[in-house]
């Protein structure tokens, strides 16, 4: 597949699973990709993510296969994250899809960074792929477009959105990363719950006539990924390898 995808990764706290499988999925296929974070630093993953035993507070079970914290040990030992690109640096023009990945970071530096509203808008524009998993579906409802009136790029679509129930749970949550180093810690900062209740934004942001597809059920099992061209969104870790084959199979059609 000789398609260029620029792919974006939070610096402040990557879920595993949710940069990994679709990164792999999209390497697997032969795409050519560029990574790129707002520091220009390797995404690091969130500490919780690459614990194998971790449960789920309100799904209650543990969603970090031990295979998938293995791979992303071995991503991050062969050195294949490291060196990406700054956001701002990225043109669009350059690439024939933008795919984001997903994790507890992202509201901080990736959705509403007017620098990623401004490589989704141009995407949209010249009717370029678009993807995005858990969190960074943020930044489709954040980015607006002038031309219809401010209304957000993902207005009337179909998309998915973490889920209310789960984004409400009464918890503190810091953004330790797994693997830091001086030069790459993250942030110290600790935020009540998660940074943005994602299902709200995005509910407001599809509009009447779009969809918001919640679901708060969603297993490895029944995962849940939603395809309004040229939006490809995935709800949570869970869905992550849906997310990559859906990047994947949209990719091979265009």
């Amino acid at each position: 597949m000789a398609k260029k995808v620029l792919v974006l990764a939070t610096n402040y706290g990557a879920w595993a699973e949710e940069l990994q499988a679709p990164w792999d999925a999209l390497k697997q296929a032969g795409v050519d990709v560029t990574l790129a974070t707002y520091l220009g630093k390797t995404p690091l993953p969130i500490t919780i993510s690459m614990d194998p035993e971790f449960i789920d507070g309100y799904q209650g079970y543990k969603v970090n296969p031990a295979e998938v914290v293995n791979r992303m040990k071995e991503l991050l030992a062969s050195g294949e994250l490291d060196h990406p690109i700054k956001i701002a640096d990225a043109k669009m023009e350059d690439y024939d899809a933008l795919v984001m990945t997903g994790g507890p970071g992202n509201p901080l530096d990736i959705c509403n960074n007017p620098k990623v509203h401004r490589l989704i808008l141009n995407a949209v524009k010249n009717d370029k792929m678009v993807g995005a998993v858990c969190y960074s579906v943020g930044a489709l409802a954040f980015t607006r477009d002038p031309d219809n009136n401010y209304k957000s790029v993902i207005y009337g679509k179909t998309v998915t959105a973490h889920p209310r129930v789960w984004d409400f749970v009464d918890f503190d949550l810091t953004y330790p990363l797994y693997g830091k180093t001086d030069d790459n810690a993250g942030t110290d900062l600790m935020t009540p719950g998660f940074g943005i209740p994602l299902q709200d934004i995005v509910e407001d942001a599809v509009g009447p006539q779009g969809k918001c597809i919640a679901e708060d059920k969603a297993t490895r099992d029944k995962p849940c990924v939603a395809y309004d061209w040229p939006f490809v969104t995935g709800l949570s870790v869970e869905s992550s390898i849906a997310y990559g084959q859906k990047l994947v199979e949209v990719l091979s059609g265009r």
